[in-house]
This record gives C-alpha cells, sequence and structure tokens, in this order.
C-alpha cells in the first residue's frame, strides 16, 4: 500500500508502527523543514468536541485556535509518533511544520513525539519499538512520572 502524495522528501506506505507512515524519499539533513501540517482551523471550543469524538489528528496552533489535520489533503497526518524522533513539531506563525531534528537516511520512517500529557496516557499505546520506548505516547518531559505511574499500575495488576 504506498499513497500518492507530492512531497520532494516524504513517501506514503504501509508501516510497521501503525497503518501508513512517512519515509524518507532522499537523505534529509538536520535542520529541513519537511512538511507542513495542514488542515482546517478549529476553535478551542469545536477542537475539544473533535477530541472528545476520536479525533486523533487535532493540533494546536496558539491560544485561540488549532488545527483538525485528519482532512484528506493533509499528508502530514501519516507521520507516526517515535520514542526516538528524528523529527519535530515547530508552531511558527501559526504554522506547523515537520522539521528534521537529526539527519535521516533515504528509506527511514520519519517519526516525532507527539508530545501527549500524561491525561489519557493510557489511552495512547505506543508501537514505535524504540529500546527507550515506555509503551505510550507522551512528551519526554513526562516520562519519569509515567515510569512510576506504570510501576503503580503493575502492583494493583499483582494484588
Amino acid at each position: 500500500m504506498q499513497l500518492q502524495v507530492e512531497n520532494k522528501y516524504l513517501d506514503f506506505k504501509k508501516s510497521s508502527i501503525h497503518n501508513v507512515g512517512a519515509y524518507a524519499k532522499r537523505d534529509i539533513r538536520k535542520g529541513t523543514r519537511i512538511i507542513e501540517y495542514i488542515g482546517r482551523p478549529l476553535t478551542k471550543r469545536r477542537a475539544a468536541k473533535e477530541l472528545v469524538d476520536g479525533n486523533g489528528y487535532v493540533f494546536t496552533i496558539n491560544k485561540h485556535f488549532d488545527i483538525d489535520g485528519g482532512v484528506p489533503w493533509n499528508p502530514a497526518r501519516y507521520i507516526n509518533h517515535g520514542c526516538a524522533a528524528n523529527a519535530e513539531s515547530e508552531v511558527e506563525e501559526d504554522r506547523v511544520w515537520i522539521s528534521a531534528i537529526k539527519s535521516i537516511k533515504k528509506g527511514e520512517e520519519v517519526v516525532y513525539n507527539y508530545n501527549y500529557d500524561l491525561v489519557d496516557a493510557f489511552e495512547n499505546p505506543c508501537n514505535c519499538g524504540a529500546k527507550k520506548c515506555l509503551g505510550y505516547m507522551v512528551g519526554d518531559e513526562y516520562w519519569p512520572k509515567l515510569r512510576k505511574m506504570i510501576a503503580k499500575r503493575g502492583k494493583k495488576g499483582r494484588k
């Protein structure tokens, strides 16, 4: 399964992480803006409803608006979460860019940390397979607390 999407850096095809992923068509240098994450603007109220309804493509851009990236014209929505990220999201002037944070080799899957908080950590399992993966899609800054939550959860299961 390969999606025909125009982007000079990425091919979109089946991923072992989840469904479809984004793969480097060529070597990508650190610091390169790979693709813009686009979609329809949502007010915060509407974005909250979309999230409750299970739309996992809502991206925060500022204190007033979010972006619904679940639209068909946004191929960036296929970039998977990875705990050993080679890219990151950057918001600049209310636009979201996915940029390389290290050199990415041709054929390598492009992944970035979705940086979810701990609120729904256990409802967002991670399948990235990275050595340092804790099994859930949360921002690095939450990993110490998540480790404690996982340990506590494990103790409850053994009683």
